[in-house]
């Protein structure tokens, strides 16, 4: 198959088109800073131009564009967070439109934090409770579900009847690669300093990366599927457990604790935001547990320590 990854460049495109170019498919890059070398194809996108080409006549879609959550919540930031989500989705959609051969499915990226902040339950396609009207929680969290729920809505309206949609609500991908949240949950555990944050009583969710590419080609197989999915492993745990079992996978005895003020120096530090550390993800995979599919890794400690064998292998 032909597959087009607008904005494949970041850690996901790199898990992504690894694993797919390994299957023996044909992958195609688009990114604002193409490299030559790697046959990337340049695009803005806001725009429409030669990209397009692309886009006609393959077989799937999966736009990963969007600048990266990782960073100061400034008002310039978050501008930039829903923008570059928003107009990606829109020109992507228009791309599709305009194909005389068009994809059969387009994968839209979104995330699992467009769900409420809850311990008491966990989040499914189903039941879930969508985010942004929380008490006790800083008004500004609220922008993050703005942006994934316009992200998700320039999706559905994009006029592409003839390729199937899905919106993918993907927790943290976690991966052996550098610069990933992995890589930077381990140095901080490598470090001492995985602890409980504020207690941790927040729930975490992730995805092993390999099940991550294998439930991305089981949504392109099964053509029943449409709309949004979640992508997670269906066993999410508190904050404090997460790291306890990261601790474990690498063999650091002891995470030192810190508290929410804590917390806030060190995202400052690191030039983060605290919402990615307190915000409670509690998501599990209702669509894709339904439709069949089987996760490889389910539960966090044994993904762990697949993910930290593949660090020290690395």
């Amino acid at each position: 198959m032909k597959i087009v990854l607008p904005g494949g460049t970041g850690q996901v495109g790199t898990v992504l088109r690894r694993a797919l170019t390994a299957a023996g498919h044909q992958v195609v890059v688009l990114s604002r800073q193409p490299a030559a070398d790697r046959g990337e194809v340049g695009w803005d996108g806001r725009t429409l131009g030669p990209w397009t080409e692309e886009i006609d006549g393959s077989d799937v879609v999966v736009n990963l564009a969007g600048r990266s959550v990782s960073c100061r919540y400034t008002p310039a930031n978050l501008k930039a967070m829903m923008d570059s989500r928003v107009e990606s989705a829109r020109i992507v959609g228009e791309a599709i439109a305009a194909s005389a051969r068009p994809p059969r499915v387009w994968l839209q990226m979104s995330t699992a934090t467009v769900y409420a902040h809850r311990f008491d339950a966990a989040n499914d396609e189903a039941t879930g409770l969508i985010g942004g009207s929380e008490p006790d929680v800083p008004d500004y969290w609220a922008f993050s579900v703005d942006i994934a729920t316009a992200w998700e809505r320039e999706q559905e309206q994009a006029d592409t009847p003839h390729t199937r949609k899905v919106a993918l609500r993907s927790a943290m991908v976690m991966s052996p690669d550098r610069g990933g949240v992995f890589d930077v949950l381990l140095r901080l555990a490598r470090l001492g300093l995985g602890g409980p944050v504020a207690g941790g009583a927040q729930y975490v969710s992730w995805i092993h990366d390999r099940d991550f590419v294998r439930a991305v080609d089981f949504l392109v197989a099964r053509d029943d599927l449409a709309g949004p999915v979640n992508l997670a492993a269906p066993a999410p745990l508190p904050q404090r457990a997460f790291m306890r079992a990261l601790r474990g996978a690498w063999g650091v005895p002891v995470g030192l604790p810190a508290t929410r003020w804590m917390a806030e120096v060190g995202a400052f530090a690191l030039r983060s935001d605290t919402e990615l550390l307190l915000k409670s993800r509690r998501v599990v995979p209702g669509r894709l547990l339904e439709a069949g599919f089987v996760f490889d890794h389910p539960r966090w400690p044994q993904a762990a320590a697949d993910l930290a064998h593949r660090v020290r292998s690395r």
